[in-house]
């Protein structure tokens, strides 16, 4: 339950998100002091998700919903505060645009309910389904209409033989508590339930939820008493209203998590690493049809050989010229406002005002303690070269068949015949993709000393996954890139590729060649437009983190930051990679 005080007039409700769940209030009443009789049951596992974000949404009838504050409370922190009773929590909720002004407070209750309540909470569920006479019992033939309910083709004798087994007592009825007994026990041997009845997902495909609890989390929710409404996969969404809680029934096509190549997959989900919650990536619907319509379709691969190249680069190239202008100051408070919560002035070097362009902001320098380098003295350990959305993979064949979906893209096409090396083949690698919020320096992964760089002109593409999943577009082999080969004792030599985008047809080093670099030093800046690096290890030289891995075979990107982990040399053990996923982030 919550409730709120706030600055603002209009109706508000709330939205919760854990992990890869977010769930939504009712609209309140009072537009002073809010209050949301509302409650959700969730699972908290202890390597698990437990930093849940609360975000308040400002709606009435004649504009959209406009996020007007939001706080994040790790639960851990929150449940061990009082085990034996409800704990209230009072939180104070952030300006989206700024993390150092309080726009109002939330109150937060929460408590912890026993397991075995949860199971008995189920079968006092279960049994109502086929409980005839209301008795709170089950006989044989209504024990066997629930095996059918639940879609289980036993035979005759196997559901005989679940009855007895059922039956501890032997009086002939299976009573609540010998059911959940039953129930529990039986679906970590050989389950009876295959399929949750309430919202179809298939059980027993993840060894960290226990089935029962799932189902009676799903039970729960479908009483509709004082219940969050949930179906929803990030709190943007669950801002949409109505029409997306048709997302509960039916698979949405415009949300999901991996590859989407679909026309009206207008929005982009991803893994937020610290918080492991997903978020979401909007992109203006025209764009998107004009995107898939140009990357996505033969008539878009006619259109980029008879010409369109070079629009894209004269386009590039003007827009260059703008964001050098000083009237292009004046369009910076509208990109914090557009990106409101995803930029935290906070982190800047200096002040907003001291920026007399669009690119001198665009390429701003975060203050030194922004982005603490992760084992900053261990050489075998290396780090994230960027803000940005990651995807790795442990060989190019792999990056083809969850991601890259360009028919020409290879190792030796993307790094061209100057900078290939022989080492490379088969070799590793990790995409780090910048959206244009996000900050736009890039930094060294690893500790080296830079051999060469090597200048590829191209094509100037977008990065966005659109055209990277698109058979139609070889995004990284022809577009514009500066390739630097770095010479590590710990990876052998790691080459690192920045590429220019749509819009970005400036990429600035602050290294020459010679230079030793300390893992986490600043390396280049990209101006303005989303952009992307890609380092390319030898083969067998690097371990990524297991997260970024499981994540990539998902074809989920993750928010990561500079300086956390990326992954161990395989050629110095003496860290084991157990020890290194422990540390990855915290």
């Amino acid at each position: 339950m919550a409730q709120a005080d706030l600055r603002f007039k209009d109706k508000f409700f709330a939205c919760l998100s854990l992990g890869e769940r977010t769930y939504r209030t009712e609209t309140t009443d009072s537009t002073h002091r809010p209050v949301w009789n509302s409650e959700k049951k969730v699972v908290i596992e202890t390597n698990g998700p437990h930093i849940a974000r609360i975000s308040v949404f400002e709606t009435n009838r004649f504009s959209k919903n406009t996020l007007v504050g939001y706080c994040e409370v790790d639960l851990f922190d929150l449940l061990t505060k009082d085990l034996e009773e409800e704990h209230v929590e009072d939180l104070a909720l952030l300006d989206p645009s700024s993390s150092t002004t309080t726009m109002g407070t939330i109150s937060v209750s929460c408590y912890i309910e026993d397991p075995v309540e949860t199971e008995q909470s189920f079968a006092r569920r279960v049994l109502a389904i086929v409980d005839y006479n209301e008795d709170g019992k089950l006989s044989l033939s209504e024990f066997s209409d629930l095996m059918k309910a639940f879609g289980n083709g036993l035979a005759v004798n196997k559901i005989e033989e679940l009855f007895r087994q059922a039956d501890t007592n032997g009086d002939g009825i299976v009573d609540m508590d010998e059911l959940a007994a039953l129930l529990a026990d039986q679906q970590e041997k050989e389950p009876i339930i295959s399929n949750c009845p309430v919202c179809g997902e298939s059980l027993g495909k993840y060894d960290k939820i226990n089935d029962m609890i799932h189902m009676t989390l799903c039970f729960d929710e479908g009483t509709g008493n004082q219940i969050m409404t949930g179906g929803f996969l990030t709190d943007k969404q669950a801002a949409y209203g109505w029409m997306f809680k048709l997302s509960e029934w039916a698979n949405f096509s415009s949300y999901d998590v991996g590859l989407r190549s679909g026309s009206t997959a207008s929005h982009i989900l991803v893994f937020d690493r610290r918080t492991k919650r997903l978020v979401e990536e909007a992109i203006d619907g025209k764009i998107v049809l004009s995107m898939r319509a140009l990357y996505q379709s033969k008539v878009g691969l006619t259109l980029i050989d008879s010409g369109v190249k070079d629009i894209l680069k004269n386009l590039s190239e003007k827009q260059g010229k703008k964001m050098n202008s000083p009237e292009s100051a004046k369009d910076i408070p509208k990109f914090l406002e557009l990106f409101a919560g995803q930029i935290n002035m906070d982190e800047t070097k200096d002040p907003i005002e001291s920026f007399k362009t669009f690119n001198e902001f665009f390429i701003r320098q975060l203050k030194p303690s922004a982005r603490p380098i992760a084992h900053i003295d261990d050489g075998s350990i290396a780090t994230c070269a960027a803000d940005c959305r990651l995807m790795a993979y442990s060989s190019v064949d792999e990056s083809t068949r969850f991601w890259i979906k360009g028919r020409k893209f290879s190792i030796e096409g993307l790094l061209g015949a100057d900078a290939h090396h022989n080492a490379f083949k088969n070799g590793s690698l990790v995409i780090f993709r910048l959206a244009p919020q996000d900050y736009h320096r890039f930094h060294v992964p690893v500790s080296g000393t830079v051999e060469k760089f090597v200048d590829i002109p191209g094509c100037l593409y977008t990065v966005n996954p659109i055209a990277v999943n698109s058979k139609y577009c070889n995004v990284f082999t022809e577009n514009k890139r500066v390739i630097s080969i770095i010479s590590t004792s710990e990876f052998g030599k790691v080459a690192f590729v920045a590429i220019g985008a749509t819009m970005v047809g400036s990429i600035t080093f602050v290294k020459k060649e010679g230079d030793y670099v300390h893992k986490g030093d600043e390396f280049g800046y990209f101006s303005f437009g989303g952009s992307t690096v890609i380092c390319v290890f030898e083969k067998d030289a690097i371990q990524f983190d297991a997260d970024l891995l499981a994540n990539s075979e998902r074809s989920l990107e993750t928010l990561v930051e500079v300086g956390t982990t990326l992954g161990v040399s395989k050629r110095n053990r003496g860290l084991e990679v157990s020890e290194l996923q422990k540390c990855s982030i915290e």
